[in-house]
């Protein structure tokens, strides 16, 4: 099972499950293999700010 991430700034929540289409990122697609420039799609947070989110 893929791990989900969080936005440490807004709590916006990344799963591979669902990838991200306001980003173009493909489902799928594991929080590792983002561009190293993602930024959160809901307040513009860098990839930085994201943490591995408990089960």
């Amino acid at each position: 099972m893929a791990k989900k991430y969080f936005c440490g700034v807004c709590g916006y929540i990344y799963d591979p499950v669902n990838g991200e289409p306001r980003k173009n990122v493909s489902p799928g697609t594991a929080f590792e293999d983002l561009d190293p420039y993602f930024r959160c799609p809901s307040c513009g947070a860098g990839k930085i700010r994201f943490r591995e989110k408990d089960s």
